[in-house]
């Protein structure tokens, strides 16, 4: 029984060895791919429980490999990126990563990220299991949300964080409250994480995203659930 698959995407030999050894230790199952064109195959024909994905490589990339990734797979994504600048980090979350990790990095922040990637939080009880909304659907009990009928595809934090905010109605949360309920403890100061997350929600479940009506800011404070 392993932890979980991961598949490592990167262009560096060295890098692939070294995770491949490393999360090995821990007890996933590695497996790794040269190109996003080479993980696209994989994907095609394997499951994966988390994806660890180079932003700069040759050929396709790793930006375009994720948006092709995340229309077909909500498989969680962890971009690898050398750049730290805010613009960078929100480009890998809008591209569908649920997380980014600066290069170079130890293995502990590695493994808290992966944690925080694969963990899910568990449907809260006292709360219907089947929620409608403007011709959404979301049933908390299967992780799927429906709009007028058809399948609406969130990824993995997506998900969360609106299964999060919709068990807690008409409550103002906090931004840091959020991040450590969805993402975990060691998150709390990753503000851009939530605006591009809700941003991407409201895209999503909203009749006008540009004037919402259920995912409200408050403003200073976080946000809060309208149902």
């Amino acid at each position: 029984m392993t932890n979980g698959r991961i598949l490592v995407v990167d262009d560096e030999p060295q890098i692939r060895r070294v995770l491949r050894t490393t999360l090995s230790a821990q007890g996933y199952e590695v497996f790794d791919a040269r190109t996003g064109e080479e993980a696209l195959d994989a994907i095609r024909e394997q499951r994966f429980d988390l994806i660890l994905l180079d932003m700069n490589m040759p050929g396709m990339g790793g930006l375009a490999a994720c948006r092709e990734i995340r229309a077909g797979s909500d498989t969680a994504i962890i971009m690898l990126t050398v750049r730290d600048s805010e613009h960078d980090k929100v480009t890998a979350l809008d591209a569908g990563a649920d997380d980014y990790i600066t290069k170079p990095f130890g293995s502990p922040e590695l493994s808290a990220r992966i944690r925080a990637a694969l963990r899910r939080l568990p449907v809260a009880a006292g709360h219907a299991d089947v929620l409608h909304l403007d011709g959404v659907e979301i049933d908390l009990a299967v992780r799927r949300v429906r709009r007028n009928g058809k399948e609406l595809r969130l990824t993995p934090k997506e998900y969360d964080l609106l299964q999060y905010l919709v068990a807690n109605p008409g409550t103002p949360i906090p931004h840091t409250k959020l991040l450590q309920a969805v993402w975990g403890p060691d998150y709390g100061d990753q503000v851009e994480y939530l605006r591009v997350f809700v941003n991407q929600l409201r895209k999503k479940i909203e009749p006008d995203p540009s004037h919402p009506r259920h995912l409200l800011t408050e403003p200073w404070v976080g946000y809060r659930f309208e149902p």
